[in-house]
């Protein structure tokens, strides 16, 4: 979310603005912790629980995404945290997917929103979420996805029929796993929960034997390399563990996570590991190659960017 979008609906709406402003709430100046992140990203809920508020915040990362050059745009959000006695989790889903669609047609960006489960909330919640999101499957919802604090809640168990729920609509399958538990995560999310994607996966690069496997199942990892510096889950990024799911065989694709938080695009994040991060451009095209193989899109999407990359 934008900052001064963030200052003029608290200002509609009444929010005390957090201390240091709204741009200081947003963004963080240097790496820190994934504790530190997650306090940046959560400085914008208050603001988000409103269904205008959340049709406004999506349709501009869509024009924000197009400013800076995308060829395809997935977000991803976790409903639940938005949820109000006024404002149920289908209404707050329709909201993004609205605001999603009216960005799309003012800039021509295809989007896809992928909805998270939250390992935190309890089992109803999540069923409700995976139900919602599959009630709007071919209506501008393309996957699922779990996240949240591993460390605390780190077993798949628990998400095995909302992820059923999902795979029946047809939804795409992906999961943060390995993010913050151990390498066997991965693997885990993918045997369990029948994902292709896994986000982040960072610690799936400390075990030869799951990268072995991964890429032998054809799975792909969603790597934010600036992100996992500012969170702590990787040293630099010609030290992060994309090279060695790359040198094992695996499936990369790249995003930028939350470009506000970390102040950057994906174009930056593509210039930057080709500049200094040990990213060839040959790595680069077969990542493109992936992200258009992997991606959750319509078929018409997906043939009319593997046109124009070829």
């Amino acid at each position: 979310m934008r900052a001064e979008t963030a200052a003029a609906i608290a200002r509609e709406r009444g929010v005390p603005e957090p201390h240091g402003g709204w741009e200081a709430a947003l963004r963080m100046q240097a790496p820190a912790d994934l504790t530190v992140f997650l306090a940046h990203v959560a400085a914008a809920y208050p603001v988000m629980g409103f269904e205008d508020a959340l049709w406004r915040i999506a349709r501009e990362s869509v024009e924000d995404a197009a400013a800076t050059g995308d060829d395809f745009l997935e977000i991803r959000f976790g409903p639940a945290t938005h949820r109000r006695a006024e404002l149920p989790i289908h209404a707050v889903i329709g909201a993004v997917r609205d605001g999603l669609a009216e960005g799309s047609r003012a800039t021509g960006l295809p989007t896809g929103l992928v909805v998270c489960l939250l390992r935190h909330s309890d089992r109803e919640t999540n069923l409700e979420v995976a139900r919602a999101a599959a009630a709007h499957a071919g209506n501008g919802v393309v996957g699922l996805d779990v996240a949240g604090d591993e460390l605390r809640w780190p077993s798949n168990e628990a998400y095995v029929e909302p992820y059923r729920i999902a795979a029946a609509a047809g939804l795409g399958l992906t999961a943060h796993a390995a993010e913050a538990s151990g390498a066997g995560a991965a693997r885990e999310a993918a045997e369990l929960l029948g994902v292709k994607r896994i986000g982040h996966g960072t610690h799936a690069a400390d075990d030869p034997d799951v990268l072995a496997w991964a890429a032998g199942h054809g799975l792909t990892f969603e790597v934010c390399a600036t992100s996992n510096i500012y969170t702590g889950a990787a040293r630099s990024l010609r030290e992060h563990p994309l090279h060695a799911f790359l040198a094992a065989g695996a499936g990369v694709v790249l995003g930028n996570d939350n470009p506000v938080t970390i102040d950057r695009s994906l174009a930056d994040e593509e210039r930057d590991l080709l500049a200094g991060g040990g990213l060839t451009s040959d790595q680069l095209a077969a990542i493109h190659r992936r992200a258009v193989a992997v991606g959750f899109m319509d078929d018409s999407v997906r043939s009319g960017l593997r046109a124009r990359f070829h």
